[in-house]
């Protein structure tokens, strides 16, 4: 009958082979495939992760003027016709949140062409623009200068015109000259070669040296997954992490890599990674308590970033005192918060003591933060 439900046919296995299908409910498969992924490398992600990219763009060229006279029955002279050509397309950028790095932007853009003037008065066909995903915090430089800064998702930047299309023979009648044969062709595309600089938006940066515990930091407070290894430089690339509250607000903290002293001069990792910082509305110094003399990192960061960009080190902070598990760290606390004026947030990343106070904090952080941005009648930074 045709009411009867139809058969539910399990798959046959071979000995050594997996389903070609899921045997489960969809969700369970997706959940499935989740647990399966592999994390990426920070070996492999440098491949991925780009921040500086040259780009030729090319706006689209304007379509030729048409040339006709206009011809119908017992209408000898019906005079010219020709439409304009239609305008090139714009090479036109866009910020766009999903987009986390420049590696998809290809070296080369062109607008598309103009359609060419038709008869009967008709114009042709405006070029296509052409729209180029650029991550959110983009800058457009040209020959040096600043151009752009795309720092909200959605925000567009015309970085190549469209030529204008040519004339038809229709424009250039006159009582002079009631017949013209004269029309022009489409004017090319503005042409330009820029220079797209990413430095990542978020709302706060871990600061620290090489093996202070940025990672592993990040790693316990959000859903992020750097690489984490007892040997300096684990981090290659800055690595954002969102931390969700119960009510729906979203902080994003960047892992940037660890600077050494004269990172202001290029050196390790260098300004490669200082201007990523720039971003950042408040900072977290993380700093390795087990070290002797704590705070002597703390004075070294802040130079650093001082001598790098006036006023950085200034901006809103808290500092990070990890590995407070070790004997010698609970020494050195007490020690740490006589020297420094700013609150200390003694915790522990790899056991997760403390983690709690660290994300209060956090959060007052951003509602101040979020609160000085609309006095001053700006949106804040949403993720």
């Amino acid at each position: 009958p045709s009411w009867r439900p139809a058969l539910l046919l399990s798959p046959v296995l071979l000995p050594g082979r997996q389903p070609s299908f899921s045997t489960t409910c969809a969700r369970c498969s997706k959940d499935r495939r989740l647990r399966r992924k592999r994390a990426i490398s920070e070996r492999k992600l440098t491949r991925y992760f780009v921040d500086h990219r040259k780009v030729r763009v090319v706006g689209g060229q304007g379509g030729v003027g048409g040339h006709s006279f206009h011809s119908e029955p017992r209408k000898i002279f019906g005079g010219p016709d020709g439409g304009n050509g239609g305008d090139g397309g714009h090479v036109i950028l866009k910020a766009d949140q999903q987009m986390k790095s420049l590696s998809s932007v290809l070296p080369f853009y062109q607008g598309f062409r103009g359609e060419r003037g038709g008869s009967k008065n008709c114009y042709g066909a405006n070029g296509t623009c052409v729209y180029v995903k650029v991550p959110v915090g983009t800058l457009v430089k040209e020959d040096g200068k600043v151009v752009a800064d795309l720092t909200h998702d959605g925000e567009e930047y015309v970085a190549a015109y469209g030529g204008a299309g040519g004339k038809g023979n229709r424009f250039f009648l006159s009582n002079e000259n009631r017949a013209p044969v004269l029309f022009t062709p489409g004017e090319p595309g503005q042409e330009r070669v820029l220079h797209l600089e990413l430095k990542t938006t978020a709302h706060a940066g871990l600061v620290g040296f090489p093996n202070a515990g940025k990672s592993s930091l990040l790693r316990a407070i959000s859903n992020a997954k750097p690489a984490v290894a007892a040997y300096p430089f684990t981090t290659l690339n800055p690595h954002v992490g969102i931390i969700r509250y119960q009510d729906y607000e979203q902080v994003a903290v960047a892992d940037i890599p660890g600077l050494i002293k004269g990172a202001h001069q290029n050196r390790g990792l260098g300004m490669a990674f200082l201007r990523h910082i720039e971003r950042c509305h408040f900072l977290l110094y993380v700093v390795d308590l087990s070290v002797s003399q704590p705070w002597i990192q703390l004075q070294d960061l802040k130079y650093e970033l001082e001598q790098y960009k006036k006023g950085l080190s200034r901006r809103p902070c808290v500092v990070v005192g990890n590995k407070i598990d070790l004997a010698q760290s609970r020494i050195n606390l007490p020690l740490l918060e006589e020297q420094v004026d700013d609150r200390v947030i003694a915790l522990s990343a790899l056991t997760g003591d403390n983690l709690e106070e660290l994300l209060l904090h956090l959060r007052e952080l951003y509602d101040a933060y979020v609160k000085i941005e609309q006095s001053r009648g700006q949106s804040p930074v949403k993720w």
